[in-house]
Parts: C-alpha cells; sequence; structure tokens
C-alpha cells in the first residue's frame, strides 16, 4: 500500500471518529424491513438518516393474502430489525415471522397496543381487528412501539429518534384533528361508509360513522350472493347513495351493490376510492401516511355532503 493511500485512510478514520453519532457518515445505517408501507413511513421518520428501510407490500397490495418471495426472505434474513404489525394482518406471513423471530430482530408493532383499545374481530375467535392505522391517535401508540423497536436495536441512536417521534406524533395530531373537525360535517342521516372490505372501523369509531364492510376484516373472508342482497336492502331501506372502492381491494362486489340498488330503481354512486390496506404511489402526498388519511377523511366528507377543503389540510391533494 503507497504511503499516499495510507494517510488517506489515517485521515478518514480520524474524521469518522469526530463525527457526531447520529451522522449518517459515522455509522452504517441500520437495516429495516417492514412488512406494510403504513410502518415503513412510521420506520422511516422516527429513523431519519440513521436506518434505511425497505417496505414489502407497495401501493395496491393487499396484505391479507400476500406471500413472501425469495427475495422477501432475503431481505428479512439480512434485516438488522423486521417490523410487522401483526394482528392476523399478514396472514399468510404469520408463520414465516414467528419462526424468523426465534433468531432475529422481529417486531410485531400492533400487538403491543392495550387490548381494550382493540375492536375484536368478527371472522376469527380470540382475533382483533388490525387496521389501527385508521385511526391516527390510535397509530400513534404504534409509532412509538417502532421508536422503542429502533431504540433497542440501536441504542446509540436514542435521542435523535426520541426527537423525530415527538416531531411525527405532533404532525399525527394535527391530522387528527383535521378529519375530526372536516368529518363532523358530515350529517347524520349520512354517517354510514360501505366499502369492500371492514377495514375502516377504526375510523368510524373515532368519528361516529356506522362501517359496513361486504367482507370482513380480511379479504380472504368470502362474499356471497345473499350478503350482497342484504347490502342491497341496506342502500334502499336507509336511502344511502355512495358507496366507496378501495386501492387494495377489487371492487367487483361494490359494482354488484350499485346494480343491485339500480335493479330497484336506487342510484348509488362511487363516492370515491380510499386507501385501506396500502399507501398511494411512492412520490405522491397520498403516498405518506398522513396523505392517505388525509385523502380518506377528505373524500368521505365531500361524498357523504360535508364540507372539506379539496386540497385537503395543506392543499397537497390532488
Amino acid at each position: 500500500m503507497s504511503l499516499t493511500k495510507r494517510r488517506l485512510i489515517a485521515v478518514l478514520a480520524a474524521f469518522a471518529f469526530y463525527l457526531p453519532m447520529g451522522s449518517a457518515l459515522a455509522l452504517e445505517r441500520l437495516k429495516v424491513v417492514t412488512t406494510t408501507s403504513m410502518i415503513a413511513a412510521a420506520a422511516s421518520r422516527i429513523g431519519g438518516n440513521l436506518i434505511e428501510v425497505q417496505a414489502l407490500m407497495g401501493p395496491g397490495v393487499d396484505p391479507h393474502a400476500y406471500r413472501q418471495t425469495r427475495s422477501d426472505i432475503a431481505a428479512m434474513a439480512n434485516a438488522d430489525l423486521v417490523l410487522w404489525n401483526g394482528l392476523y394482518l399478514e396472514a399468510q406471513l404469520e408463520d414465516f415471522l414467528l419462526d424468523l423471530a426465534v433468531k432475529n430482530k422481529v417486531v410485531a408493532v400492533a400487538e403491543n397496543v392495550p387490548q381494550d383499545l382493540l375492536i375484536g374481530s368478527e371472522d376469527y375467535a380470540n382475533r382483533f381487528d388490525p387496521h389501527l392505522w385508521m385511526d391516527p391517535r390510535l397509530w400513534s401508540r404504534v409509532v412509538i412501539n417502532v421508536r422503542d423497536s429502533l431504540i433497542d436495536t440501536h441504542p446509540a441512536g436514542k435521542e435523535e429518534f426520541c426527537a423525530n417521534t415527538e416531531a411525527y406524533l405532533l404532525q399525527l395530531e394535527k391530522l387528527a384533528n383535521f378529519a375530526s373537525a372536516a368529518l363532523s360535517t358530515v350529517p347524520n342521516e349520512s354517517r354510514v361508509v360501505v366499502s369492500s372490505h371492514d377495514a375502516f372501523s377504526y375510523f368510524g369509531r373515532a368519528h361516529g360513522f356506522e362501517v359496513v364492510g361486504i367482507q370482513g376484516i380480511s379479504t380472504e373472508s368470502e362474499t356471497g350472493l345473499r350478503r350482497i342482497s342484504e347490502l342491497v336492502d341496506l342502500l334502499v331501506e336507509r336511502n344511502i347513495r355512495a358507496v366507496f372502492v378501495e386501492t387494495s381491494a377489487s371492487n367487483r362486489s361494490i359494482r354488484a351493490l350499485i346494480e343491485g340498488a339500480a335493479a330497484r330503481g336506487h342510484k348509488v354512486i362511487i363516492g370515491g376510492e380510499l386507501y385501506s390496506d396500502a399507501m398511494g404511489e411512492p412520490g405522491t402526498y397520498e403516498g405518506t401516511y398522513i396523505g392517505m388519511i388525509e385523502h380518506n377523511a377528505t373524500a368521505i366528507t365531500s361524498a357523504m355532503g360535508g364540507q372539506a377543503p379539496v386540497t385537503g389540510m395543506q392543499g397537497f391533494l390532488n
């Protein structure tokens, strides 16, 4: 090795030693793999430059039916930390994740939320509705669990993780306040959200809406002609004139509802497309967690006769 090269290495080593612990140059970034994009959003905001985040499930992906690929297995096995929702959201991945947790750092970030805050599942005994992100205040508890998991994995980053979490929690509180204010303008008789599956129960509880899903909490549950007939009756009898499709679930059953109502002389429209189990496209505002929830609140409010700014609370919605 030449003298010049040895001197260069010595200078770089000395420089790295004096860099702050939070600097991306001082430390190799923590490799974090998440199942859903909502968890990835939280991890990215908390971890900042100290971590590198990969979400397995992108826009339009249904986590209930998702199965791991070979590249997923490699990514999770090589990660410093794997974060998944739990509560049977990732039903097809659960056995693999539990096995992986025997040797690797794997955390189900929604399963530490107190059970008295959860909504029980009608589809599975002793299971709970996993869609906690639909209520930003409830999701804040998951965000704190993400923070704690990062601190436990990388204690040197604690100060930065805590500061970033506090800033993010303030944004989530602002988001919750915006959603509550907008949705409170919807007339009481219109407060029924009919969608592809029961992903919006926490939203309904937070804002005083009745939520009706054609399928159950999981998109894997079957939808029969009898269920469609029952919901057509509901639309007609209660004069419900708007239903919603979801970005990560088939809209075939929603179309059947609309056609069934039309056959009985009752016109129903699609009130909008909601983000349920996945966020929007990367690089868009709806591709952030805040944009996702802001979009849903604004779309539901507008479709049901309430008042909300079309471009959302920050003017970023399309």
